[in-house]
């Protein structure tokens, strides 16, 4: 559902998506500039906008982070992009996959998988299969291995809890400050 609000004198387009597993309101800002709240099922109306506007600086500072990324230039890959890289991805993928599960986890997985996804960098699915962007390619070596170790933990941990994070840290003591970076320099590879 598409909508509008005026804040700080200027206006921003935003959606509402509904969600069954929401437990709060949620607001995202991409880096293709689009802006969509998150709500519980049976959220009022109202309220949305009440709360957008409480988080008025937040949704500029962001819209104006990403406005000005996206001026800078990207690395583009083309149509065929996701052809040409796949493989390399994979082989990649594999061979770091390897050498950091069988030095600090030996977990079991099914099939790995190299996608061409516009939101995320990984996947672990409930079969024990792992999907990876093929952009992760392009990352630095030690973004790249917090993306596999990410994944590779939700095997053991399919969420997000202290339990997780304490299995990325066995690998991945500096997590933090690698998603920090992810969210900045991975942002300009579309």
């Amino acid at each position: 559902m598409k909508r509008q609000i005026t804040l700080h004198n200027r206006v921003v387009h935003y959606s509402i998506r509904k969600s069954t597993r929401a437990k709060r309101l949620r607001l995202a800002v991409y880096n293709d500039g689009s802006f969509i709240v998150t709500t519980p099922q049976g959220f009022a109306t109202n309220g949305i906008e009440k709360y957008i506007i409480s988080k008025s600086q937040w949704v500029i500072s962001k819209l104006d982070f990403f406005e000005g990324l996206n001026k800078k230039q990207k690395l583009s890959f083309g149509s065929d992009g996701y052809e040409k890289y796949r493989d390399k991805a994979l082989e990649m993928v594999l061979e770091r996959l390897t050498k950091l599960n069988q030095a600090h986890y030996k977990y079991k997985y099914k099939k790995v998988t190299i996608k061409n996804q516009k939101t995320r960098w990984g996947s672990c699915s409930k079969k024990g299969n792992l999907n990876f962007n093929f952009k992760i390619l392009f990352l630095s070596p030690k973004i790249r291995d917090y993306i596999i170790v990410h994944e590779l933990c939700h095997l053991k941990e399919f969420n997000h809890s202290q339990k997780y994070w304490r299995l990325v840290a066995k690998s991945t003591p500096d997590y933090i400050k690698i998603i920090n970076d992810l969210k900045i320099k991975g942002l300009s590879i579309s």
